[in-house]
């Protein structure tokens, strides 16, 4: 198949690229700086700024095309508007879900509100922790206007190789150098997570299958718990693993320390959910120990 990435370059996209050619199918990745990107040597480069110019993508035509990284409606529009493709493949996010959304939600929960997004045309917008699922929640709505049938990715948190986020990775290198480190109540907190392989596989297969509509993109189904992934890197890291000093909820929020994927007694159904359809369709994930000797 032909299949173009928009984006493509970075954690998730990269290793959904590198699947990609890794099953012989015939790869272009559109993206701005020319870097060398280890596993792509067979893929084809078109550069070009998404929000500016796309019409170095007019004169081609694929099977399918996957935006990595729309964050703005108006971005998917662009590409639908300009890019000939039989399929679109949009990753997503679990943020797309109301803050009310219950534990072990299926697809169809009840999504996000959208009003807060004053100009769904802009290209613009401002990406934060408060505009970042209303703008997930619109950037579907423009890839099923354009493709009724786009297949709609919805990870979790990611972790894995090439991360650069450096939330997950925080926790293993911290407890990896040893000593004492400190860690935020809630320890029931929920968690759930994803394998960036994991999801690269799923999505590739997917795409091979022909799938439609929105996936839950995690594993387990149902997640895990805070303290319970913290104590898989320890043990994954065994002896020389640093013990963890649990501090209130008070404490933390005094503190100067950043906690990734700590939300204070904030508790999270997005974090929970029901991932039973994309299994059904093939998802396979990795134990979490693979995970953490990755990174």
């Amino acid at each position: 198949m032909r299949i173009l990435f928009i984006g493509g370059t970075r954690f998730v996209g990269l290793h959904m690229a590198r699947e990609a050619v890794a099953r012989g199918h015939e790869v272009t990745l559109f993206h701005r700086t020319e870097k060398v990107l280890p596993g792509l040597d067979a893929a084809s480069h078109i550069y070009g700024d998404r929000d500016t110019d796309l019409s170095a993508l007019s004169t081609g035509e694929w099977d399918a095309v996957v935006d990595v990284c729309a964050y703005r409606p108006a971005q998917v529009d662009a590409v639908a508007r300009v890019v000939r493709a039989r399929s679109f493949v949009l990753v997503s996010t679990v943020s797309v879900y109301s803050d009310a959304v219950p534990p072990h939600s299926t697809e169809s929960a009840e999504l996000a509100d959208t009003a807060i997004i004053e100009d769904v045309n802009s290209l613009t917008t401002v990406v934060d922790g408060t505009t970042y699922g209303p703008l997930k929640v619109l950037c579907e709505q423009a890839a099923v206007r354009h493709f009724a049938d786009a297949l709609i990715i919805r990870p979790t948190y990611v972790i894995g190789p090439d991360d650069y986020t450096d939330r997950f990775t925080k926790y293993v290198h911290m407890i990896r150098a040893g000593g004492v480190v400190k860690v935020p109540e809630p320890r029931e907190m929920p968690w759930q997570y994803i394998d960036v392989r994991d999801l690269a596989a799923f999505t590739i297969s997917a795409i091979e299958q022909g799938l439609t509509g929105p996936f839950h993109t995690a594993a387990p189904s149902g997640g895990i718990t805070f303290e319970q992934m913290l104590a898989a890197i320890v043990e994954t890291e065994g002896s020389e693993a640093a013990d963890l000093a649990w501090i209130s909820t008070a404490e933390a929020e005094a503190s100067d320390t950043v906690f990734p994927f700590w939300a204070g007694t904030v508790e999270i159904g997005a974090l929970q959910l029901d991932t039973s359809k994309a299994v059904a369709a093939g998802l396979q994930s990795r134990p979490l120990a693979d995970s953490i000797r990755s990174v």
